[in-house]
């Protein structure tokens, strides 16, 4: 793998001297061994007869290395970079000949100086008089001479970084934003489309122009679509060969996340500008400063503090009956948001929802209603979607639940108390210092959480340790090259089994690109289309988002371009509004496969040409979503009838034993302390006693219907295995049932 020295991260890298060693050795190795044996062999010999004279090394000659010829393959290193420019490699050679350190490591090897001379000069003949040279060596050389992966348009500057810490609503991120405004140039970098949106419209309304582009967007905001001096994008796609002035990554700490970290890697260490912002917790400062004393660039820390107060009150909600305008109550599971918001609905209020999977447009018109002072609602159920990208006027955070599921490294699913961090930037949405409430206040649905709330929130944010990085589409066609009959999700295996990064780095988890690859493995693609196509960002709990994936490649394998035309007729077109939940996630399912064809538009425009009318169609379906979401508790109340859903198990109450006993298990499991709050009670045995089934249902990993369907299941299979089994099966069932509780389902 030397050959993808020049592409690793500085930490990683050799160097050139150690590169062009190694190809040294390669083509030298027999002749270095024997030089490095035999005068030792001399040495031994004169000292053991009491001499101490040198061998004579001019009884050894180097044999010539003959240049290659033309390929009968062609030249595959040109093919997979860009053929060399022999003048500049000649350069490189010379100088490190040259270095006084690889003369000693050439005397170390056994080489004196005219012998080190002699294999030098051969080894620059091969070189410069070959018309193919082995890939390995042409991709060291290229990667030497065009810096590859070393961002050279970055390494070239010497870079001012500022790093701007604090917590959420310091203030930290307004000035980084201000110096962005005020400079000839920049580009803002943050993790959320909404974000990205936020900006390119702050900075147009001051008469700054600035374009906008995302994964699935592009907007140039001058007439004659020549690009604007300022851009606002997301972090996956800021260009690193661009020169700016002022350059803000958002959210900086992001570098630790085990899928995204590489983003944030990659703009921090090739941004081409002259200032870089970093905005973000100061958990992120000693890694950064790290990685730039790497690069030969020193941190700036400028430090905030918060500019509003905030409390983490002594009693906790305990009813929704105790709600207030302005309360935003954060669960971590969908079927939460719909219990809650029924219940809020049933007691004559009016709540606002947001999640993650809604769209942007929906998520802004919920923010919107919850906002305006003229509209009833004055209630906002949210999951942690509110955490960043939005601005709310919150006066009091309640926090549902205080567990909530994730994916480890290792794409393991987990369901675990939330970090200080996450605690953290969720209650900072309180009490915001452009909202109309200047005091934020922090509890907990549940009296037994809010002991463990504050202990997290009163925890020290652990410091980052490593940042992530991904491997590039030229990594894998390097591997690909080698093992040509391996597939895609095979080669990303041996990619990460093989990598050897630093404590600096990680690899990010790359169990969603595999799942695309294997996904579309049986099409026939060229490795860089299967490649981007597997980068593509896809919910894989969406059947019909994987469908859509599998058949626009399909498509595109065709070489057939997939019209508007042929996607109305894809998605069903004209869609009816939700009657149910199940209708609205449906809506939400063909709104991502929308945003999938525009992501593929903007890296295949002659396969998805359509990306305007697409659009246009989108927006239109934006405004169906809101409709459904406008009216959620009409749709959970016929779901509920229809028993589509049934959320009578979720009840506020139902769920605040449930959660109590789950967090104070976790506490005693910890040792941890409870502070400033009453003493947890302890496990009541009705809690204790829940089923299995019970406990699933109430944690939203499993509906009624789906425990009914697999009771049936059950029962239908036990059948089919004949009459001895069937007896057992009914028993089990009739055992089941009766020991079922009264509010299993």
């Amino acid at each position: 793998c030397a050959s993808l020295w020049a592409r690793l991260p500085p930490g990683r890298q050799p160097g050139p001297r150690a590169a062009i060693c190694s190809a040294l050795r390669a083509h030298t190795g027999p002749f270095l061994g024997t030089l490095g044996r035999v005068p030792a062999v001399a040495c031994a010999s004169s000292s053991a007869s009491g001499g101490s004279k040198a061998p004579n090394t001019s009884l050894f000659v180097p044999l010539t290395v003959k240049p290659q010829g033309r390929s009968a393959d062609g030249d595959v290193g040109a093919e997979l970079t860009r053929p060399l420019d022999k003048n500049e490699v000649k350069k490189i050679l010379d100088k490190f000949y040259k270095r006084k350190e690889i003369q000693k490591l050439s005397a170390d090897y056994g080489l004196d100086a005219r012998l080190f001379h002699q294999a030098f000069i051969s080894f620059r003949n091969y070189i410069m008089q070959s018309h193919s040279l082995d890939v390995d060596i042409h991709i060291i050389l290229n990667d030497i001479c065009f810096s590859a992966g070393k961002y050279p348009e970055a390494r070239v500057l010497q870079r001012k970084i500022i790093f701007h810490s604090g917590p959420t609503n310091s203030g930290k991120t307004y000035h980084a934003i201000q110096k962005y405004l005020s400079a000839k140039s920049g580009v803002y970098c943050g993790p959320l489309k909404l974000l990205a949106h936020e900006i390119f419209e702050k900075s147009n309304a001051a008469g700054v122009p600035c374009d906008l582009v995302t994964g699935e967007e592009r907007v140039t905001v001058e007439p004659d679509g020549k690009q604007a001096a300022h851009v606002a994008c997301t972090v996956e796609m800021c260009s690193v060969t661009t020169p700016y002035e002022v350059a803000v990554i958002d959210e900086i700490q992001m570098i630790k996340d085990p899928a995204r970290g590489w983003a944030w890697t990659r703009a921090l260490l090739g941004l081409c500008a002259e200032e870089i912002h970093l905005c973000g917790e100061s958990a992120a400062i000693d890694l950064v400063t790290e990685l730039m004393y790497t690069t030969g660039e020193d941190v700036e820390v400028r430090t905030y503090k918060r500019l509003t107060p905030i409390f983490v009150l002594d009693h906790a909600l305990e009813s929704l009956d105790n709600l207030r305008p302005g309360d935003c109550i954060v669960c971590f599971s969908k079927n939460d948001i719909y219990s809650v918001s029924r219940q809020i609905e049933i007691r004559g209020l009016e709540s606002a929802v947001i999640y993650g999977s809604l769209p942007p447009g929906t998520k802004l018109a919920q923010a919107r209603k919850f906002n305006d002072p003229g509209d009833p609602c004055k209630i906002l159920v949210a999951t942690d979607a509110v955490g960043m990208g939005l601005n709310l006027s919150i006066r009091r955070i309640i926090f549902y639940s205080l567990m909530k599921p994730s994916i480890n490294e290792k794409g393991e699913k987990e369901i675990e108390p939330i970090t200080t961090s996450q605690a953290l930037q969720i209650a900072g949405r309180a009490g915001r210092f452009s909202s109309k409430f200047k005091e934020g206040e922090v509890t907990t649905m549940n009296r037994e959480d809010l002991s463990l709330l504050k202990e997290i929130l009163n925890r020290p944010v652990d410091p980052i340790k490593a940042a992530g990085l991904h491997p590039t589409a030229e990594q894998i066609e390097m591997f690909a090259y080698h093992l040509p009959d391996t597939t895609l999700s095979n080669l990303i295996d041996i990619f990460v089994d093989f990598s050897q990064v630093d404590g600096q780095y990680f690899v990010c988890n790359m169990d969603d690109f595999k799942f695309s690859a294997e996904l579309i493995q049986h099409i026939p693609l060229s490795l860089r289309v299967r490649y981007v196509f597997c980068t593509a960002p896809i919910n894989k709990k969406q059947p019909f988002v994987c469908s859509s994936l599998l058949q626009f490649a399909r498509q595109y394998s065709r070489n057939e371009p997939l019209t508007f035309s042929w996607l109305r007729r894809y998605i069903k077109w004209p869609l009816l509004p939700p009657k149910n939940i199940k209708d609205l996630m449906d809506l939400e399912a063909v709104h991502d496969v929308l945003d999938l064809y525009l992501w593929l538009s903007y890296r295949f425009i002659d396969m998805f040409p359509d990306a305007s009318l697409v659009r246009d169609l989108q927006k239109q379906l934006d405004g169906i979503i809101q409709d459904g979401v406008h009216n959620i508790t009409k749709l959970i109340k016929i779901s509920e009838a229809h028993k589509l859903l049934n959320l009578q198990n979720s009840s506020v109450e139902s769920q605040s034993r449930l959660s109590g006993t789950v967090k104070s298990r976790t506490r005693r499991n910890h040792g941890t302390k409870a502070l400033g709050s009453k003493a947890a009670e302890p496990l009541g045995s009705g809690a204790g006693e829940k089923s299995l089934a019970s406990r699933l249902v109430q944690q939203g990993l499993l509906t009624a219907d789906m425990l009914k369907q697999l009771e049936k299941e059950w029962m239908t299979q036990q059948t089919e295995h004949g009459k001895g089994r069937t007896e057992s099966g009914t028993s089990l069932t009739g055992t089941r049932r009766k020991k079922k509780e009264p509010d299993s389902d």
